[in-house]
């Protein structure tokens, strides 16, 4: 099918979660993680996007890794005071205006149910809903790009109706399908390699999403908005 182009460490806290404050953590001696306050939402994001361009003008840093409402950002060398550095990115956050990047829309068809389906079931068992209103509901949502990761070219993407809200796996499938389309907390997203997964399939996307060889690799960037549709339903 085609689509139509429109860290294992646990953090050591240095600065705990206050209202309206964001949370800084040291993760080894050179890198530290700013999580955004409040909800896990399209505004937090958009600040964190503001963020990231600060940064960018930061000499001291070697690399910026805007994830999901947080951010990574890694020095060139570890800082002889790292309260200073905790000052200097509290200080960058509160100074961060929410930004929005202008994204390009992705449309993925997908195969719905079939084989590669496996916790659509569970899925309906956990929502009470029928796996069709599952799938109707899943595609109808507009998705928005907020991170890439976890896999070459892997998009998270916000905007997944709570209704179909399933947490991860306790126990990841062994041997999830490249192309699969997944949900994962509050979060959906396609496969981009096969192997160990713990989020929940409930379809397949027959797609290259990544390209090595391309001048631009992945086909999702930040910002872009993302529609799932349904080439093909089978229940």
């Amino acid at each position: 099918m085609i689509a139509t182009v429109h860290t294992h460490m646990q953090p050591l806290t240095i600065i705990p979660v206050v209202k309206d404050h964001a949370r800084i953590s040291a993760i080894g001696s050179r890198s530290f993680l700013l999580e955004a306050p409040g909800e896990f939402d399209l505004p937090a994001q958009r600040r964190i996007w503001a963020l990231s361009q600060t940064l960018k003008g930061w000499t001291d840093l070697v690399e910026i890794i805007p994830g999901m409402t947080n951010l990574l950002a890694i020095f060139k060398q570890t800082p002889e005071d790292p309260a200073e550095v905790i000052d200097r990115l509290s200080e960058a956050w509160d100074a961060a205006r929410s930004i929005d990047l202008a994204g390009k829309t992705i449309e993925i068809p997908v195969h719905y149910g079939g084989q590669y389906a496996t916790d659509l079931p569970a899925l309906c068992d956990l929502s009470g809903l029928a796996d069709r209103e599952v799938v109707r509901i899943h595609h109808e949502a507009i998705y928005r790009v907020f991170a890439l990761g976890s896999a070459p070219g892997f998009g998270y993407l916000h905007g997944l109706d709570p209704r179909i809200y399933m947490p991860r796996k306790t126990v990841p499938s062994l041997k999830m399908e490249k192309g699969c389309v997944t949900i994962g907390g509050m979060q959906t997203g396609v496969a981009m390699l096969t192997g160990p997964n713990g989020w929940n399939s409930i379809g397949f996307a027959d797609l290259q999403m990544f390209d090595p060889q391309s001048l631009t690799p992945a086909m999702m960037a930040p910002g872009d908005i993302v529609r799932f549709l349904p080439a093909r339903i089978e229940l």
